[in-house]
């Protein structure tokens, strides 16, 4: 059975954004921030999240530089992204990403001090959700 939810990721080396979003409007919403210790994921609480909402894809956010060109964190999103796939069996598709925590700050700056910006994870990964899902239209 389908169900038209995809869940999105603004991977990290700290944290690790997470959202929820769906095909028919093209929206998404920010889900949680998972973790990251020592630089290992917490697969746990993904796997918790993943099991509670049954994404039918997976989508992560690839930070490419602005020539196009991978980056050592854009390696790393593709690791992760495989992982993903490779632990729940589920696809996974890559978005460029370049810009979005900026513009999830301007978003959501108001009244916001720049120490509670850090926590804008979820967010940018709705925004990199949402990026995903307009391409689909």
């Amino acid at each position: 059975m389908k169900t038209n939810l995809i869940m999105g990721f603004d991977f990290g080396t700290k944290k690790i954004g997470v959202a929820i979003g769906q095909m028919v409007t093209a929206t998404a919403t920010p889900l949680s921030i998972i973790r990251v210790e020592k630089g290992v994921p917490n697969w746990c609480m993904l796997e918790k999240l993943i099991s509670q909402w049954k994404p039918e894809r997976l989508v992560v956010g690839l930070p490419l530089n602005m020539d196009d060109s991978h980056s050592n964190m854009s390696r790393r999103a593709l690791k992760f992204s495989s992982e993903l796939e490779n632990r729940f069996g589920i696809a996974v598709s890559n978005v460029d990403e370049r810009l979005s925590t900026f513009e999830a700050r301007q978003l959501y700056k108001n009244g916001r001090t720049e120490s509670s910006q850090e926590e804008l994870d979820d967010k940018v990964a709705a925004l990199i959700l949402e990026s995903w899902l307009r391409d689909r239209i």
